[in-house]
């Protein structure tokens, strides 16, 4: 009876899949997976066409929670259409869920769709698979016709009916954000007791702050701020704080034409023109009436573009976070993964490899860095 408020407690962005000949799908069902973080007695799902060219027409949708499957619909519908750039909020499903409660969403796509609308993602709470025909009734997907994927498609918020006192942090950023840092934190608050709060994730891999592809080599590495941020943050629901982790591709990315013709060198931000685009983020955060903390970039040697002046611009940008009054704070990321003995890397054990995505001990400890009372 005191549930009034809704809150996301699952999302992601939306940005465009790799471009493939096989970039339509018919009869597969899409299932992901939604760890619960507090009680409630609605759910709504958001399903997003935003990058799609064609209209998505979807067949019928199931939540699966507690042994018992409920069918979604939209304005009493079992099937929908959405069209491109647009997106469609589900009618309200009466489900009590609890703390820790597994949500299964099933997504059945009769006819041949196009999956263009998607969104890589990873981390120990990310699970998705996909299975041959109908699967929106069936509760163990049959392992010789599925297939475990880290892609999402189309589903991009799952919100509940919750208590006044239940809130939601979004972590925005790029494929450092799209995999496994949020996951932990979210792991991190179910650990400390911290009931009352969920960990949304908006990051879409290769995206960068002032500058996107028109290529389809690489159109799937996403959209920039101007082309995302507004569209993201305000469809999810209950978020009062936001985490901005990005910048980083903007440093790494160009490389000159006479590399790779579709990474000019004018491509490269100066200081100023990259601040202005984190400016950006804060200004219409602040518009939201939320809170804003800024993450540092993590370190880059060894990269294969690294250079001394990259990683120059990279430390500027990082002093201009830990140093400005227009966030509410900084979470200092670069100084939980960094080599005390050397500052410009990661610390070994904290390294994926690529000497550009942290390990997942490295993940873990970007999480324990956020302040408690964040949180």
């Amino acid at each position: 009876m005191n549930n009034t408020k809704w809150v996301s407690i699952w999302g992601n962005a939306v940005s465009i899949a790799e471009n493939k000949p096989e970039s339509y799908s018919r009869n597969i069902t899409l299932r992901y997976l939604v760890t619960v973080p507090y009680d409630g007695d609605s759910v709504k799902l958001t399903l997003d066409n935003y990058c799609g060219t064609d209209t998505v027409r979807i067949a019928h949708v199931t939540v699966l929670v507690n042994d018992t499957f409920h069918t979604v619909t939209f304005g009493g519908r079992s099937d929908t259409s959405i069209d491109p750039q647009q997106s469609i909020v589900s009618d309200e499903i009466d489900i009590p869920v609890t703390s820790k409660n597994e949500m299964y969403v099933s997504i059945f796509l009769e006819e041949f769709t196009q999956m263009r609308s998607a969104v890589y993602v990873q981390g120990p709470l990310s699970s998705g698979s996909y299975m041959i025909g109908d699967g929106t009734g069936t509760k163990e997907f049959p392992i010789d016709i599925s297939r475990k994927t880290n892609m999402v498609y189309f589903l991009t918020d799952v919100s509940i009916r919750t208590n006044d006192n239940n809130h939601a942090i979004l972590c925005y950023g790029d494929s450092i954000t799209a995999q496994d840092w949020p996951d932990y934190l979210s792991m991190r608050c179910f650990d400390l007791g911290k009931d009352n709060v969920s960990i949304i994730r908006k990051a879409t891999s290769g995206s960068r702050i002032l500058r996107q592809y028109s290529c389809i080599t690489y159109e799937s590495y996403g959209l920039k701020a101007t082309n995302r941020f507004l569209h993201e943050v305000p469809s999810a629901n209950g978020v009062d704080t936001i985490i901005l982790q990005q910048g980083i591709n903007d440093i790494i990315h160009p490389v000159g034409t006479e590399i790779n013709p579709f990474r000019p060198m004018s491509d490269l931000p100066t200081i100023d023109e990259l601040i202005e685009g984190f400016i950006y983020y804060i200004t219409e955060a602040r518009k939201l009436g939320l809170k804003v903390y800024g993450g540092t970039l993590l370190p880059i040697k060894g990269w294969r573009t690294y250079a001394d002046f990259r990683d120059k611009l990279r430390q500027e940008f990082n002093d201009f976070i830990r140093t400005t009054d227009l966030l509410d704070g900084c979470i200092d990321f670069d100084l939980a993964v960094r080599n005390p003995l050397d500052k410009v890397a990661f610390h070994p054990e904290f390294d994926s490899g690529d000497h550009l995505h942290p390990s997942a001990a490295g993940y873990k400890a970007m999480a324990e860095s956020v302040p408690e009372h964040i949180l």
